[in-house]
């Protein structure tokens, strides 16, 4: 098993975020109640939110679970930007579901991302991507600052499609 790029593993479960990193922390509103949450859940942690958003997902798991690999790859055709990790935690509560994984050699970052769906008491189903990243090869350090506007839309991204995964699967049980 290849080894974590970063010794703060387990950080974006409950904070704080390290120092010496960029931060990324969106929240979004996807559903509500129950039925919603579940939906939710299982997109996140069977890696169906990742793949509906557009990136291709290779992972030694069904779903998320710890030390599960996973590689994520974007890009078209042969010319894919391909970003190793390991599923450091993963959470399948009633009414916390979600994991993150962490960055292993050869990943253009180092840090960890968690993607996690939350049932408030009131019913609002909300969905968070917590990150601490900084630039690990050559390409994302002369990036700079395109990084974390990219992850940013990248968030922002992940928020809407999970949105429309929760909206139309509430369609096909109405």
């Amino acid at each position: 098993m290849s080894t974590l790029t970063y010794p703060e593993a387990g950080a974006t479960r409950l904070g704080p975020l390290p120092d010496g990193y960029h931060h990324l922390h969106h929240r979004v509103r996807v559903g509500r109640g129950r039925a919603d949450f579940e939906t939710a859940g299982a997109a996140v942690t069977g890696f169906l939110l990742h793949r509906a958003s557009g990136v291709r997902v290779t992972a030694s798991a069904a779903r998320a679970e710890p030390g599960a690999s996973v590689r994520v790859a974007l890009g078209l055709g042969p010319v894919r930007l391909s970003a190793p990790c390991r599923v450091i935690w993963t959470e399948y509560g009633p009414q916390r579901t979600g994991f993150a994984y962490g960055t292993l050699i050869r990943h253009p970052e180092c840090g960890e991302e968690s993607f996690v769906v939350d049932l408030a008491d009131d019913g609002t189903v909300s969905f968070t991507v917590m990150a601490f990243s900084r630039p690990a090869r050559w390409y994302t350090r002369i990036a700079g600052p395109l990084v974390p506007v990219a992850q940013r839309w990248y968030a922002r991204r992940l928020g809407r499609t999970l949105r429309r995964i929760v909206t139309e699967a509430r369609q096909k049980r109405n």
